[in-house]
């Protein structure tokens, strides 16, 4: 459909923070398949606060993402919008247009000695949406700007490569890694799982030209899912590939679900897959989280991977020699799930 121009902003009567926002943001596009709003954040940088992340501080270009992972966890931050319809996650996408701005601010606030910044860890910063906003490229440009930080970006979109020029400068001035997400080598599985990302040897073709461009490049088995992309076979065919193009790093992590991307997943289960409905149900009934003997051997089968082709593990586990870092005092230390 053509581009729109833009719309007198939706009611917002009783709402507040985020949805209201959300709900006074115009709509600048709209697809068959999803509308495009443009929204004006509050904060570019958001304070991690589960505990469980190898990163202090988040940036999401978007709120919502198109290639609609049946399994995304990020579901639930449309919630924070009043959408409380799971497939809304990936039909209204949120551009935070003035994030560029914001990011420059707080980095020229910052002071030494920090903590990493990650950049698209709940929305895909370079999924389809990014052709036409850019802001993840421009955000890329704000960090230019600055030396002496630590990000990481983490993505499933081939759409990185057009900023590969951004991606030098910003490896020459911080210490800088991509992890690009690949759940499985088989392409049929990840079309199920994944259908509107690109297919896993795209993916795997990305990291082989990030890593030939000289960028710390690697690959992101997350999340595993249980039944499905668990086996030794599967995993050692992932930790082959990445080492035959090039990755330095390998992580994995196990599926949680979340309520929000639950309603979600099962439907897909039951679709595709309902001899493991009853299983997946047994497995979540009492955590989001999957704990215990399964967890830890999980754990122990990617560690004998990794060794055994040649690969890192995080680098949080490492002891860190190189630069002192910027510390990001900012925004009151919203948690990034209600943030802007």
């Amino acid at each position: 459909m053509p581009v729109c121009a833009q719309l007198q902003p939706k009611p917002n009567q009783g709402l507040i923070g985020i949805a209201r926002m959300a709900a006074a943001s115009p709509r600048v596009r709209e697809r068959a398949e999803a509308e495009f709003f443009a929204l004006q954040a509050r904060s570019a940088l958001n304070r991690e606060s589960s505990g469980r992340m190898p990163f202090a501080w988040t940036i999401n270009p978007y709120r919502g993402c198109e290639f609609g992972c049946h399994y995304c966890y990020a579901r639930y931050t449309h919630e924070f919008m009043e959408l409380w319809d799971s497939r809304d996650f990936e039909r209204k996408i949120y551009a935070k247009v003035n994030a560029p701005g914001l990011l420059r601010a707080e980095l020229r606030q910052a002071r030494d000695r920090g903590q990493p910044v990650a950049l698209g860890t709940a929305t895909d910063p370079y999924q389809p949406a990014e052709r036409q906003f850019k802001v993840t490229r421009r955000l890329l440009e704000v960090f230019a700007e600055f030396e002496g930080l630590e990000f990481s970006i983490t993505t499933k979109g081939v759409l990185i490569l057009r900023d590969l020029d951004l991606l030098r400068r910003n490896a020459e001035r911080h210490r800088l890694s991509v992890g690009i997400t690949v759940t499985t080598t088989d392409e049929r599985l990840a079309r199920l799982l994944e259908p509107k990302a690109p297919p896993p040897a795209r993916r795997l073709e990305a990291v082989r030209t990030l890593a030939a461009a000289g960028i710390r490049a690697g690959v992101m088995a997350m999340p595993i899912l249980p039944a499905l992309t668990d086996s030794p076979r599967s995993l050692e065919a992932l930790a082959r590939a990445a080492a035959e193009h090039g990755a330095k790093f390998l992580y994995g992590n196990l599926l949680f679900l979340m309520p929000s991307a639950m309603k979600q997943f099962m439907p897909f289960l039951e679709r595709e897959f309902p001899r493991l409905v009853t299983r997946y149900r047994k497995l979540y009934a009492r955590s989001a989280y999957l704990h215990g003997e399964y967890k830890e051997e999980i754990a122990k089968l990617v560690a004998s991977l990794r060794a055994r082709y040649g690969l890192e593990g995080r680098r949080d586990d490492q002891p860190n020699v190189w630069h002192p870092q910027l510390s990001l005092p900012f925004a009151g230390g919203e948690a990034e799930d209600k943030s802007c």
